[in-house]
């Protein structure tokens, strides 16, 4: 009863027209730098952090908070029309693309609004009820269990492939190989660099989204010589009762996922799409089509999406931890506040704390109200002819990438991912695994050094600790299923009887 009791005083303060306005205005842009390539909450936040002087407290955190969830849902708008991912919104391309290539871009994206909006109010339950328990969660986390977690996370490859499992790894592979590009935190020594001097902050992660997905996408559609446009066919934007019942249940493992991993630090949205797609390729009644252009492909990564970005402020706003860049710029602007994020935080300012609580789910609503509706009018612009709307794609693609460093080398990688993308299209090589190794590889290399300095060279430090010994099991658990299924199908195919050719039919 307290914590309902907390959220209606939180919702007495994100109610006032005031606070709306902000809350509301922090959607409208966030969803419009989530539909720029390139562009994030990151850039904007940032650019934006000085008008917090002339706002109140509660009005300019909402506002900047607004901006960080509503980005989520523009990334997945210009992932499922155009193939062109952010860092969250990655995994939307392998269904979303697939629905619009079928000519069901508007279900796939009610899909994605209806699915964020559970999402999102799903981590807002998890904000009021375990927001507390859950940010010490994070201190029970060495980085020997980091380690341990990404590992697990690495095995998700297998179900984010949509081609075959040693294609998979040999893409997640070169994607970690990628991830080492740049200055070696712990020596100050340049890596794989070949003395270029742009790379020595290594590769942007937007420079290979943009590449692999998008510019390979455009470059795929001019190389055939059909006639296209992104979106084909009559706006069917409502779901069938039928298509309705299979976004709710993907939806809410997406919110669960995502609500647990956004906890983590260095977790976040990145990692928790790619987690969410994976269970519901193993648990989902519709598994065989995911990968296909499924709706649950769409419903779990954006819930997991939306989710995630919620429950990153727990570790802000409980122990004073910034989990990720975006939520250290949140960070900054308590601080320019005269706020401490921390334990004493909810004590000493309840009506920030419980206003911007309130204030997501309330973002949340705003961002179902206005985007759903808008979708039939953002699907016009998709009917342009494609030889006149690739121009515009690359130009916004270009903005995004320099837009990140503000620098030209920028475009060069990012043309360069783009002809490699190509080339891993016509060898069927999927892109969503270099993405995931891109991520995870150093992340894993960074907390597989800290582990074994803490231990001074004893690996035994992965097996005495109770959570990275529990996630270790369950990656041998994996690896020995994987192995006993690849068997049992290798002899199941040797076992078949050779097909008779059908008899060749007599003339008269």
């Amino acid at each position: 009863m307290e914590a309902l009791h907390n959220l209606a005083f939180g919702f007495e303060h994100a109610l006032t027209l005031h606070n709306l306005m902000y809350c509301a205005i922090g959607c409208i842009v966030g969803t419009l730098v989530g539909l720029l390539p390139g562009l994030g909450p990151l850039a904007t936040i940032s650019v934006l952090l000085p008008l917090t002087y002339s706002i109140d407290t509660t009005s300019s955190l909402i506002m900047l908070a607004g901006i960080y969830y509503g980005a989520q849902y523009g990334d997945s708008v210009s992932a499922i029309t155009m193939k062109m991912p952010h860092a969250s919104s990655i995994v939307a391309c392998i269904d979303g693309y697939a629905m619009t290539l079928k000519g069901k871009t508007g279900l796939a994206l009610f899909t994605a609004g209806v699915s964020s909006f559970i999402g999102g109010t799903v981590a807002i339950v998890v904000l009021v009820f375990l927001a507390p328990k859950l940010g010490e969660v994070a201190f029970l986390f060495g980085p020997a269990d980091y380690c341990a977690l990404m590992m697990v996370g690495f095995f998700c490859v297998s179900f984010v492939t949509t081609g075959s499992l040693l294609n998979g790894l040999a893409m997640c592979l070169v994607g970690v190989l990628l991830g080492q590009i740049g200055t070696d935190v712990n020596s100050g020594m340049q890596r794989y660099t070949m003395d270029l001097p742009f790379l020595a902050d290594g590769v942007s992660l937007v420079s290979i989204a943009l590449g692999c997905f998008g510019i390979a996408e455009i470059t795929k559609n001019l190389d055939s010589r059909q006639e296209r446009s992104p979106f084909n066919g009559q706006i069917k934007l409502l779901p069938t009762w039928p298509e309705f019942k299979r976004i709710w249940p993907s939806a809410l493992r997406g919110s669960l996922v995502g609500s647990l991993i956004g906890v983590l630090p260095g977790g976040g949205a990145a990692i928790a799409q790619f987690a969410a797609y994976a269970l519901d390729k193993k648990v989902s009644k519709y598994r065989h089509e995911i990968g296909t252009g499924c709706i649950e492909g769409v419903a779990g990564q954006a819930a997991a999406d939306e989710a995630a970005a919620r429950t990153s402020f727990i570790p802000l706003m409980s122990i004073g931890i910034p989990e990720n860049p975006v939520m250290a710029l949140m960070m900054a602007a308590f601080i320019i506040k005269g706020i401490q994020p921390g334990p004493n935080m909810i004590a000493g300012h309840p009506e920030i704390f419980w206003g911007l609580v309130a204030s997501m789910w309330v973002g949340g609503c705003f961002l179902l109200v206005l985007n759903v509706p808008l979708v039939r009018y953002l699907l016009s612009i998709f009917k342009i002819p494609y030889n006149v709307l690739f121009p515009g794609i690359l130009f916004f693609c270009c903005i995004g990438t320099y837009s990140v460093n503000n620098n030209l080398d920028d475009l060069y990688i990012t043309a360069l991912f783009g002809i490699l993308g190509f080339v891993f299209m016509r060898l069927k090589l999927d892109s969503a695994p270099l993405m995931l190794g891109f991520i995870l590889g150093p992340m894993l290399e960074e907390n597989f050094r800290r582990a074994m300095l803490i231990s001074r060279g004893s690996f035994g430090v992965f097996v005495q600790r109770p959570i990275s010994a529990t996630l270790l099991g369950l990656v041998a658990i994996f690896i020995v299923w994987q192995f006993i299924a690849f068997v049992l199908d290798s002899r199941k195919r040797r076992g078949m009887p050779p097909v008779e050719p059908e008899p060749a039919l007599e003339s008269h």
